[in-house]
């Protein structure tokens, strides 16, 4: 029984230290009164907590203004310098890294370009180790104070063992890159799916800030969703919730990169949009069927409106599932033409349906391209920050 005992209370000690933290990292200049206030907890708990956190050099007292004559009130908020983690996010195409601090913020970033012959693991994880070595040694940032590294991709993800079981986009099988990652530059490592942690950056650091329930959507290279309750991710059983690209619309339909046919995003996605265009006019990018279109083709605007009609499926489907509050658009579809969004609203208003509409808000993201460094930065500090006391 004592042994039970001792574990409640440290469960309850740990719980109540992430609780501050957690507020003043949200509030970014709060008093411990405030906090009382908020929490419901005593001033002695607080201010315990408080000093912990200030011994541990995570959190700093400051003085805010005063235009009267009584004394300036202590408030507290992040040493933002305390800890750094590192973001990486890869793909087929690219590999991105950043460095960021304790509040989101990317200090120092690089990429480099992929082609072909580059994305089979050992190659993708060998350029990665060297860009992210080269990014320390740039930022000349102290790197004691980096305490973990966070790798976002495509695929389904075995988080706990740091594992890609399946990425259709790089063609990669139970390949564990954090191991791989770990053995060669010796900091911790996780990796997760690329949506996912896109979604827990928006929530945290984007439009999604005062959702409770966020449901994230990209539209681009792939079609892939993530929903955050509460500031968590919603993983389902094997860490699979979310791939809704690939529910099937069609199983006589156009071959899917997974090996199935009729796949959702094979409605949607680029590749296939510059492939029907081919049949009509030979085109390398999907930026000419926005400029035919835009001519008035008909051929073009076909294309486009059908695309359209899918990316509203998607939303209607992912809300008829998880009655969400908040609806986030993302991706490279998104981010490079953003007019489609106007199409997108216009059409869920027919096809989202009757039940659900108005219950829910449609937001395009805030951070764009910075959330592939900040959400897997994020998952870092979030599982190698030490609030051990």
């Amino acid at each position: 029984m004592k042994k039970i005992k001792k574990r409640d209370q440290e469960y309850i000690k740990q719980n109540n230290l992430k609780m501050i933290l957690d507020i003043i990292k949200d509030k970014r200049s709060i008093s411990r009164a405030e906090m009382v206030k908020m929490t419901n907890m005593s001033p002695t708990s607080v201010s315990r907590i408080v000093g912990s956190l200030i011994d541990l050099g995570l959190v700093k007292e400051t003085e805010a203004s005063s235009s009267g004559v009584g004394r300036k009130a202590i408030l507290l908020d992040l040493d933002l310098e305390s800890v750094m983690t590192i973001g990486v996010y890869i793909n087929k195409h690219i590999i991105n890294v950043g460095i960021v601090n304790f509040g989101g913020e990317i200090l120092y970033q690089d990429k480099i370009k992929l082609n072909s012959k580059d994305i089979y693991p050992e190659a993708i994880i060998s350029k990665a180790c060297s860009i992210i070595k080269q990014t320390i040694k740039d930022s000349k940032i102290d790197c004691s104070k980096i305490i973990g590294i966070g790798v976002s991709l495509p695929g389904i993800i075995d988080s706990k063992k740091g594992t890609v079981i399946f990425s259709a986009s790089l063609s990669w099988e139970n390949v564990n890159i954090a191991k791989a990652i770990e053995n060669k530059l010796n900091i911790k490592t996780i990796v997760d799916n690329d949506v996912k942690l896109e979604a827990l950056a928006e929530s945290l650091y984007g439009v999604g800030k005062n959702s409770g329930k966020t449901a994230l959507v990209n539209f681009g290279r792939g079609v892939g969703s993530a929903l955050i309750i509460d500031g968590e991710i919603f993983r389902g059983v094997t860490n699979i919730a979310g791939e809704i690209g690939h529910i099937t619309i069609d199983p006589n339909g156009i071959l899917c990169e997974c090996g199935r046919r009729g796949c959702l995003q094979t409605f949607i996605v680029e590749d296939n949009l510059i492939e029907e265009a081919n049949k009509v006019k030979e085109i390398v990018d999907i930026k000419e069927i926005f400029e035919a279109s835009h001519n008035g083709e008909n051929w073009a605007v076909s294309i486009l409106e059908r695309a359209v009609t899918y990316m509203c499926i998607t939303i209607n489907n992912i809300v008829c599932m998880y009655n969400p509050d908040t609806i986030v658009l993302s991706g490279s579809l998104i981010e490079a033409y953003p007019e489609i969004l106007k199409a997108v609203e216009e059409k869920c208003k027919t096809l989202i349906w009757s039940p659900l509409r108005g219950t829910f808000k449609i937001l395009y993201s805030k951070l764009k391209s910075e959330s592939d460094i900040i959400g897997p930065a994020t998952l870092a500090l979030d599982t190698f920050l030490s609030l051990d006391i």
